[in-house]
Order: structure tokens, then C-alpha cells, then sequence
């Protein structure tokens, strides 16, 4: 029987997420946060039956539609029509993983008891949650102002028996898996359908998890370059504690020492060079790792005080008698905190394809292109090509998403974030920084084999033992693809297979 997470207020984060999937516990609700909800959908049923003014989106219509009152008797109608409306999504389907968390966080939003909606309509979002049926959402379609509107509309479709899920990676039509559950479907009640709708959870859940690849991503890039900077023959100098001691930024402190571990014990980082600096995108590693480390500690400050709010509009407050009309749903922190992560992550991938250039350079006493008889050998040129093809596109990728704005409902709707946009193109730029960092292990591993018999550290040593099971020394030309996918998936892989040897080592389990 698999364990309980209780979604009570104590606040979620990034940890207590990762443990929650990666233990694939189930969800319950605390007794607290049902009263809570319970009181909340009370209070508006009471309002409704006393005050026949207009309420946004309560009984009048949405956007710019919002001095059209609607009758009572079309109240549920009404939202209803919302979710069907809105769920015009298009694009690539949101892979599963997302989709789950888009519904734990979407039930997390809605159980703060300022919503309005029915406690068995959170329910059913559990039961989809519990029993892994995952909507069909799509990556196009939200402009990140009220809310992901599109996405969360595709979202809460099974909901009322319409749109598609997977389960068991089975496609059925919502109606089918709610017969399968012997569920009937929800009739929405006032309100209902914007509380779901309204909410920034599609870029919130991409938030998430975009953080742990980004942990993942940025630990494995330092152990590569550690690689990378052993087998260029590197200086361990600029590495050393005096130097970042006047310049404390925290990640730059945090690199420079973790450096210092991975590479103790080795042969090669202790003995005398000749040459008295290295290039900047050796000796400047600290900084730039380090510079995305803080970067990603601030996206994911912005990305726990997101998950833990309430953002569906308009906000309910029981015990002031109040119902406000505001603009949570808006995604522009978000977006922002986006496009800085994209930026980030960016560089982790600019200055690894840099020290894949200066590994195949034929410098420092290894043979160009990484191949003995360069010239009948083409060797390692082709892979930098590749990786310096991801970097540009990447450079597309992270022009901010946030700086446009294009006007909706005929202009009610007039500031819009893009925060949506930002989220799947993180998403792309993260998978390809895997795919350069990949390659810079290949690289990297490759050319320490030309310093045989010199070791570099036993922790290193450890890594690449593992990393020759599935990709060997290429000692003449071969189809370099497949070693390329056989790296990627390696460092997909890494924290199974030598989950005790460097996730434990550096506490990383903190992180992810």
C-alpha cells in the first residue's frame, strides 16, 4: 500500500515534491482543509442567495463579457461552457510527469478555502492524482495572464466527461475512465469552472520540475568539467578558497570547493604544468556554474511562493464577508524568474561546447580530434559541430518570453506575461544543455584516455567506470550518434546507477 502525503497548509517544496513522486505516494486532505473548503463554498452559496448584484465571474460573464449577468437557473451552464470553451489547446501533449504535478499543484491552489469550489470536486482531482489518469493538455495555447487558461480547461475537462486521458499509458475518452471508476461526472456549480480554470499551475508545474532538471543538470555539468579540466591538463589554482573568499558569491563559493573534492587524489591535477592559466572556460568555471547555482536558488524562492498561493480570481475571504476581484492569476513572476532560468541554464551549455572546442584543438599534448592517425580519422571534429549547433539554438531559446505582450479579449485582457512560452522553451533548452554536456563527457573521457597511465581522482575514476559500460574509447572512426544518445541517456541514468557514490557524497539528496 503505497504511503500518504496529506495536503494540509504546512507549504510544499521542491524536496517533499521529488519524495512525493519519486515514493509515488497518494494524496489525502487534512480535516483542516476540508473545513476550510467547505466554509468557503457555504459563504458563497449564501452570498448568491442574498445579493443578486453582478459578480465577476460568479454570474456574469468572463473577460470582456464581464457585465453580462447571468441567471441563476444558468449558473452551472455557465461553467460549464467555460471549461469547454477554453479548452482549445494545441501543440505537443505536456508529458505525464508535468501533467501530475500540474494536478497536485492545482489541488494544493484550490484547497486554501478562497476558492468557492466543492469538496468533492477536489476530490475527483485526487482520484485522478491517485490513480495516475493523466488529461490531455497541450504546450500551446496560454497566454499566462488569467491564468494558464487553455492548459487548465484541458485539465479540468474529465472532470465533466469530456476530452481524452491516459491511464496505464491506455487512451480513453474521459467518460469511459470515469464508467471504469463508476464516477459520475461533476456538475460544476457557480464559480467552479473559473477556479479551475484561472490559475497558474501549467507554468508552475513546469517550474518544478524544469528545477530538478536544472539540480540534476547543473551538479552533472560540474562533475564533466572536472573531467574536462583534468584531462586539458588544467591548473586546480583558481579553484582555491582565498580566491573566492574576496568575491563570496555563494554558488562561485560552492563550485570552487566541490572541485577541490572531485578532483582530490588525482595524478593529473597535481603535477607541474607548463603553461600558468588556462582558458576562461576552464578557469572561469566557478564563476559560471556558480552564477546559475544562485540562479536557480532564486527561481525556485519565486516558484515555492507560487505553488503555495492562491490563484484563481476571484479570491474569496469568509471571515472579512468579502469576495475581490484581483489579478493572482497573472504569471509575470513567474515568467521572469522563467526566462532568467533559461538564461542560466543556457550558459552551462555555452561554456561546456567552449571546452569541447578546446579539447579536440590538438593542445596541451593531445592528438587533434581527440583520434590517433587524425586525417584517415575525422575522430571527435563532428560532435563539437553538433553541440555548437544546440548552444545557438539555445541562444534562440532564451531570448526572454516575458518581454511581449499581445492584447486578448478585446483589451480587458491588455497585459498578457508569456509565462507559458517560457516554460516550454526552458523545458527544450534544459533537454539540450543535457545533450551538450553529454557530449562533453564523451569528449572529455575520450581524451583523458591520452594521459594513461596518470589517473585522474578515484571518485572520478569511479564515474567513468561506470560511463564505459556504455560508451568505450573510440580508438577509430565509428557512427558517433548512437555513443552521443548512449551519453545522454547515461547522465539520465546517473543517479540509479551510481546513486551512492555522488548523490550521497555531496548531499545532493538536499537538492534532488
Amino acid at each position: 500500500m503505497n504511503a500518504y502525503h496529506i495536503i494540509s497548509s504546512q507549504p510544499l517544496d521542491i524536496v517533499t515534491i521529488y519524495n512525493l513522486f519519486k515514493d509515488n505516494k497518494k494524496l489525502k486532505l487534512s480535516h483542516e482543509l476540508k473545513e476550510r473548503i467547505v466554509k468557503s463554498k457555504t459563504y458563497l452559496d449564501n452570498k448568491l442567495a442574498k445579493n443578486k448584484k453582478p459578480m465577476y465571474g460568479i454570474n456574469t460573464g468572463f473577460g470582456s463579457l464581464y457585465n453580462v449577468k447571468i441567471s441563476d437557473e444558468d449558473l452551472s451552464k455557465l461553467q460549464e461552457n467555460l471549461v469547454m470553451s477554453h479548452a482549445c489547446g494545441t501543440g505537443d501533449r505536456v508529458p505525464e510527469s508535468i501533467v501530475k504535478v500540474m494536478l497536485l499543484l492545482k489541488i494544493q491552489s484550490l484547497s486554501h478555502g478562497h476558492s468557492g469550489v466543492q469538496l468533492k470536486t477536489i476530490e475527483r482531482l485526487i482520484d485522478f492524482f491517485n490513480n495516475d489518469i493523466f488529461p490531455f493538455v497541450y504546450t500551446q495555447g496560454s497566454l499566462g495572464a488569467s491564468g494558464d487558461l487553455a492548459p487548465l480547461a484541458h485539465l479540468a475537462l474529465p472532470l465533466i466527461g469530456k476530452g481524452k486521458v491516459v491511464h496505464n499509458k491506455d487512451e480513453y475518452e474521459a467518460q469511459d475512465i470515469l464508467s471504469k471508476y463508476n464516477w459520475e461526472a461533476i456538475k460544476l456549480e457557480a464559480k467552479e469552472g473559473l477556479a479551475l480554470l484561472n490559475g497558474t499551475q501549467f507554468m508552475s508545474a513546469y517550474g518544478v520540475y524544469l528545477l530538478l532538471m536544472s539540480h540534476k543538470t547543473s551538479y552533472l555539468a560540474d562533475i564533466i568539467a572536472s573531467i574536462s579540466l583534468d584531462a586539458f591538463d588544467g591548473r586546480l589554482d583558481p579553484f582555491h578558497d582565498l580566491v573566492h573568499s574576496v568575491r563570496p558569491h555563494p554558488g562561485q563559493w560552492k563550485v570552487a570547493r566541490r572541485f577541490n573534492e572531485l578532483l582530490d587524489g588525482s595524478e593529473l591535477i597535481v603535477r607541474d604544468k607548463e603553461h600558468v592559466q588556462d582558458p576562461y572556460s576552464f578557469r572561469c568555471i566557478p564563476q559560471v556554474h556558480g552564477a546559475t547555482k544562485d540562479t536557480l536558488d532564486f527561481v525556485e524562492k519565486v516558484v515555492l511562493t507560487e505553488i503555495n498561493s492562491v490563484t484563481d480570481n476571484p479570491n474569496i475571504f469568509p471571515d472579512e464577508d468579502m469576495i475581490i476581484s484581483g489579478g493572482n492569476f497573472h504569471g509575470q513572476p513567474l515568467a521572469l524568474a522563467l526566462d532568467y532560468l533559461k538564461i542560466a541554464m543556457a550558459e552551462i551549455g555555452n561554456i561546456s561546447e567552449r571546452r569541447i572546442f578546446q579539447l579536440v584543438s590538438g593542445l596541451r599534448g593531445l592528438p587533434a580530434f581527440l583520434v590517433d592517425n587524425p586525417g584517415l580519422n575525422s575522430g571527435f571534429m563532428i560532435p563539437q559541430y553538433t553541440a555548437a549547433s544546440i548552444v545557438s539554438a539555445n541562444k534562440q531559446l532564451a531570448t526572454p518570453a516575458s518581454i511581449d505582450s499581445i492584447v486578448s479579449s478585446n483589451g480587458q485582457e491588455d497585459h498578457v506575461s508569456m509565462g507559458a512560452n517560457a516554460a516550454t522553451q526552458a523545458y527544450t533548452l534544459i533537454r539540450n544543455v543535457e545533450k551538450v554536456i553529454a557530449i562533453e563527457l564523451m569528449n572529455a573521457s575520450q581524451a583523458l584516455e591520452f594521459r594513461r597511465p596518470l589517473k585522474t581522482s578515484p571518485l572520478l575514476e569511479s564515474f567513468l567506470e561506470h560511463y564505459r559500460k556504455v560508451v568505450p574509447f573510440i580508438k577509430v572512426d565509428e557512427v558517433l550518434h548512437d555513443y552521443i544518445e548512449a551519453s545522454v541517456q547515461f547522465l539520465k541514468d546517473v543517479d540509479i546507477e551510481v546513486e551512492e557514490l555522488f548523490l550521497n557524497h555531496y548531499g545532493l539528496k538536499n537538492k534532488v
